[in-house]
């Protein structure tokens, strides 16, 4: 298969779609995964032998590979459909055919509303829950409607045509028969509001209720209405994974991300039409560094409507999802509503499912900027999730790939250490630790500790050729981010992103900006404090080392003939007080300068 290497190995290990093209560009195949890396990798080396001739074939030709992230299977698989239909690509034929998947409608237009399922979406007022993948879950969906909500069966266009007796539905408890006047028509529009809180994932009320009842009736011994309870419990309980819910008289949004790391930057844009997932663009953006985001959306929303002539602009949503303010906002809107012939709106959303396609547009656009790096040689590891979560909470220009975080431990002024630890793309990289001991004399000043703990890091990198992290964090407030920033200032390295972390409160500290409170959910904060918990534990390791050396000399030095030259031959050989106390004297003995007459004096003075 030749595609690149690099690139395959990079692509994410999450649910997606991939677009499998020729040299030519030209689409050969649409293809779902549960995980990308691992779909796409089996299509190469040893396992590419256990493939059916027409899927080697298409290995054999295809040049090129694009993805799409989604946030599940189901997504995918839905994605996959549309695009196949969509494109239809030369070898997806075995997939080409007219099948559209299940929803569950509720008939809302009607003065007494039905639950039904269906495969069309006509705007007739009802309410569309779905799309589902498969007709297990939805089965599941409506039987636990069924066992706690009476919701009439019947084809009856009610109240203009009613039958003249109540049919066996109603014998049964299956319905209060509202076709008759038993039921009246505000009681059932209740009932109906709680199955649409049901079927939009809202289950907790009536999931209380059950419960209440079911024990109630365990209470008075009717066990069969019991277990008809705790069985209806279970299928709201199996309601998870909410389905998106597709309203007919809306749901069409083209929805914008962008990502960017230094110069470089990508932008995607999400295609939804009746709230169904139907395709997506990416678009590479150069020149990214001095851009503010607001820059970056408004550079990719001209691309994408305004740079490719008339062509692609007869199917403008109605509303369009940005994730900044754009200063140009009101021309853009005049423009897409003169070329629709209505009007499209710009917005941003704050909450809800439309603030989560946001979320998943962004998304996209990282995963065409790491594919970017990959192709362009420019990336070793692909950076995960926290990196970028990291990026967003600090508003930083830059990947923070590589970071490094400074500590300092002491023992009331004595044996004053730093450690600095490095993290690449997220985890740690060990080979570049450093610990350091604090020859400045500064005793319980951390303040300059750290200054001078700064200058030293950043002076032995620079001077082997290393290269230096695209954010340090220190430990502390803002005293210890001043004397970090003022020693990088010195060495002319205003580059570096610095920031510090205060452990009482975990609030990040940045100069000339207001302290910055993450939640304590954020993947962000979460890799902050790995980072400084990491740097706290090599420094403490490193002081208690220091100080048991300490101890070590203090209690030899009491032994007559056991120099300085002879304290550090025994630390060396045996590396703590216990050690030298449970040698032998032979043992002893053999250390340089020891001998067995001095062997016996240390066994003796230590008690042994």
């Amino acid at each position: 298969m030749p595609l690149d290497p690099a690139l395959l190995r990079s692509l994410p290990q999450r649910p997606g779609v991939y677009l499998l093209g020729d040299s030519a560009g030209e689409l050969l195949y649409v293809g779902k995964a549960k995980s990308l890396r691992s779909r796409l990798r089996s299509y190469t080396g040893s396992g590419s032998a256990s493939l059916a001739p027409r899927m080697r074939k298409l290995t054999e030709q295809a040049a090129s590979v694009e993805t799409v992230v989604v946030g599940t299977e189901a997504e995918a698989l839905i994605l996959e459909a549309n695009l196949v239909k969509e494109r239809r690509p030369r070898f997806n034929i075995l997939l080409r055919d007219d099948k559209s998947y299940p929803y569950v409608k509720v008939t809302l237009g009607e003065p007494f509303p039905k639950v039904i399922t269906t495969r069309r979406t006509p705007n007739d007022g009802s309410r569309y829950f779905g799309p589902y993948t498969s007709v297990g879950p939805m089965r599941a969906a409506l039987k636990a409607i069924t066992s706690l909500h009476t919701v009439r069966s019947c084809r009856y266009k009610l109240p203009a045509e009613a039958p003249a007796r109540p049919c066996l539905d109603h014998h049964i408890g299956r319905c209060k028969a509202p076709c008759v006047g038993l039921q009246s028509r505000e009681d059932y529009r209740a009932m109906i509001d709680e199955v649409v809180r049901v079927l939009d994932g809202d289950t907790e009320v009536v999931r209380a209720r059950a419960a209440d009842e079911m024990a109630q009736a365990a209470r008075s011994l009717d066990f069969e209405r019991a277990a008809r309870l705790r069985d209806a419990i279970r299928g709201l309980d199996g309601l998870v994974g909410r389905q998106r819910v597709q309203n007919a008289a809306g749901g069409d949004f083209d929805v914008f991300g962008v990502a960017r790391d230094g110069d470089r930057g990508a932008g995607a844009v999400m295609r939804i039409r009746r709230g169904t997932l139907l395709g997506h663009a990416s678009l590479q953006l150069s020149g990214a560094r001095d851009a503010t985001g607001a820059e970056l959306v408004s550079a990719l929303v001209s691309r994408h409507y305004f740079g490719r002539g008339l062509a692609g602009r007869s199917d403008l949503p109605r509303r369009v999802l940005v994730p900044c303010e754009l200063p140009e906002a009101e021309m853009v809107e005049g423009l897409l509503s003169e070329i629709a012939g209505r009007s499209v709106r710009l917005s941003r959303p704050q909450r809800g499912n439309r603030k989560a396609l946001i979320g998943l547009a962004r998304e996209n656009a990282r995963q065409a900027l790491e594919d970017g790096a990959a192709l362009a040689g420019e990336m070793g590891v692909r950076a995960e999730r926290p990196l970028f979560a990291l990026q967003e909470a600090l508003n930083l220009k830059i990947l923070p790939r590589l970071m490094a975080c400074l500590d300092i431990s002491h023992t009331q002024g004595t044996e004053v250490v730093a450690s600095a630890v490095v993290f690449q793309n997220g985890e740690p990289k060990r080979s570049d630790y450093r610990t350091m001991r604090i020859v400045g004399g500064w005793g319980n000043d951390d303040v300059a500790s750290i200054g001078e703990a700064a200058t030293r890091f950043v002076v032995h990198r620079r001077d082997a050729g290393a290269r230096l992290p695209d954010l340090l964090l220190v430990d502390g407030g803002e005293g210890q981010l001043a004397a970090a920033r003022s020693a990088l200032a010195e060495l002319a390295e205003p580059q570096v992103a610095i920031f510090a972390l205060a452990k009482r409160d975990e609030i990040v500290h940045a100069s000339g900006r207001p302290p910055i409170r993450l939640s304590r959910r954020n993947r962000a904060l979460h890799l902050l404090q790995r980072m400084r918990d990491e740097a706290h534990r090599v420094a403490h390791r490193y002081n208690r080392k220091l100080r048991a050396k300490r101890t070590l000399r203090s209690d030899l030095g009491e032994i007559p003939g056991i120099g300085p030259v002879r304290q550090r031959r025994l630390i060396r050989r045996f590396g703590s007080l216990r050690g030298v106390s449970e040698a032998g004297r032979t043992e002893l003995a053999r250390v340089p300068g020891i001998g067995e007459a001095l062997a016996s004096r240390i066994l003796t003075y230590l008690g042994r």
